[in-house]
């Protein structure tokens, strides 16, 4: 997409009144931003292995505000089998008829990023920072509307948030979303995020989390997008003493994929667990860049990603933990395992550590590998066919990650199912 036809979108996405001048500020400074740095380029060390050829050689207008006719039965495949506060955004746009907030409980806002402009304008405008990097710069000029919760000290969300991302744009468009978390001191909550949908579009989210000191956040995003879809998505956080940020992506869908997650340990005690999966076959490309800031000592990060690619399929991680001078104490774990399935299938893997400060206790690794010879024969040899074989490895291979997430039971069987219907799709099925 050309830049000048970005410039353009951003005059026609920007109602005249309509917003208030800090936001009319801030999409400013976000369009000349990305004006002046443009795509992200492939010579940038953070890119050089992301082919974003499928994104800069195409048009993808914002999406119009309108959204096309979803109706309940198509979002509900795709719902929790449990009790939920659940909204979903169709073309990155809130649609109430969808959505089911429910009762919540005293001290929990829950809701779009368009009534929060209205009710808590502090939590938008707190998403918003200056010097961001080239797509989240431009998700601050386009972006139209997202999803924004709020629990304050001590107060626990016992239901997860179920958040519903659907994409169904008719012709290829961009959905520019912008999310806001923010957990209070001891506060606890859950929030799942699945992206799907039809046809060929570009879902660009920046997500900003903040937890308070002693406050505890699980975050799940379950990618599965249509088979021609881009999705780029940054996660921001920042975390107080003794404050934890639980993660578990699973990338399963889409054409070309990238998901940035940046976790600033900023108060001593802090902790984040990073787990996740990319699930790849067929042409897909997707990059899976963990960045943790160890900041403040006595800090922990845990982190276990695994994938697995057949065909022409492309991995990518980019894993980096950073220990800042006088962060002593962090004790820092990163893993990135992988498994090919095909002599043409490929994996970029560079785990890093940067560190900087004394008394840490940091390890990091990669692996590259096929399925085993002899767990194949073992398999075979007590009656299970070759294909039924290869996919009860990979089932495992994969499973382990999501096992080790600690994921309540109901959350855990619904990822188990997606993994479940990416191996149905598999050379040879199930």
């Amino acid at each position: 997409m050309l830049i000048t036809q970005e410039s353009a979108s951003y005059q026609d996405a920007v109602p005249p009144g309509g917003q208030p001048p800090w936001l009319a500020r801030h999409r400013a400074a976000g369009m000349a931003r990305f004006a002046a740095e443009g795509y992200p380029k492939r010579s940038q060390e953070a890119w050089r292995f992301t082919d974003l050829r499928p994104l800069t050689a195409s048009v993808f207008p914002p999406a119009p505000p309108d959204p096309v006719a979803v109706d309940a039965a198509t979002v509900a495949p795709h719902r929790l089998p449990c009790p939920s506060h659940r909204l979903v955004l169709v073309n990155g746009r809130f649609a109430p008829a969808l959505s089911d907030i429910g009762v919540l409980p005293e001290g929990v806002w829950l809701g779009s990023v368009t009534d929060a402009l209205r009710e808590r304008p502090d939590l938008v405008a707190a998403s918003l920072a200056e010097g961001e990097a080239s797509l989240a710069a431009l998700n601050a000029a386009l972006f139209a509307d997202g999803f924004v919760l709020a629990v304050e000290a001590g107060v626990t969300l016992e239901a997860p948030v179920e958040v519903i991302h659907y994409a169904d744009m008719g012709a290829p468009a961009a959905a520019h979303v912008r999310n806001r978390m923010v957990v209070g001191a001891g506060g606890r909550a859950t929030v799942i995020e699945t992206s799907t949908g039809v046809g060929a579009g570009w879902l660009n989210t920046v997500t900003v989390v903040t937890v308070a000191t002693g406050g505890a956040l699980r975050h799940v995003q379950l990618q599965r997008d249509a088979a021609e879809a881009i999705h780029t998505s940054v996660v921001r956080g920042d975390l107080a003493g003794d404050a934890r940020y639980e993660s578990f992506s699973l990338m399963a869908g889409g054409r070309l994929s990238r998901r940035d997650i940046q976790v600033n340990l900023g108060g001593p005690g802090a902790s984040v667990a990073l787990n996740g999966a990319y699930l790849l076959r067929g042409s897909q490309e997707a990059t899976f860049a963990p960045v943790v800031t160890h900041a403040a000592p006595h800090c922990r990060t845990d982190e276990v990603v695994k994938g697995v690619m057949q065909d022409r399929a492309h991995g990518v991680f980019l894993g980096t933990v950073r220990v800042h001078p006088g962060a002593d104490g962090t004790d820092a774990r990163q893993l990135n395992r992988n498994l090919l399935l095909s002599p043409t299938a490929w994996v970029d893997t560079k785990p890093e550590l940067e560190i900087l400060a004394d008394d840490v206790k940091c390890s990091h690794g990669a692996t590259v590998g096929s399925l085993d010879e002899a767990s194949l024969f073992y398999l075979q040899a007590r009656g299970i066919d070759p294909a039924t074989a290869r996919l009860m490895l990979v089932e495992a291979f994969a499973a382990d990650v999501i096992d080790g997430a600690g994921l309540d039971e109901p959350i855990r069987d619904h990822v188990h199912g997606h993994l479940r219907s990416w191996l149905d799709g598999l050379e040879g099925g199930r």
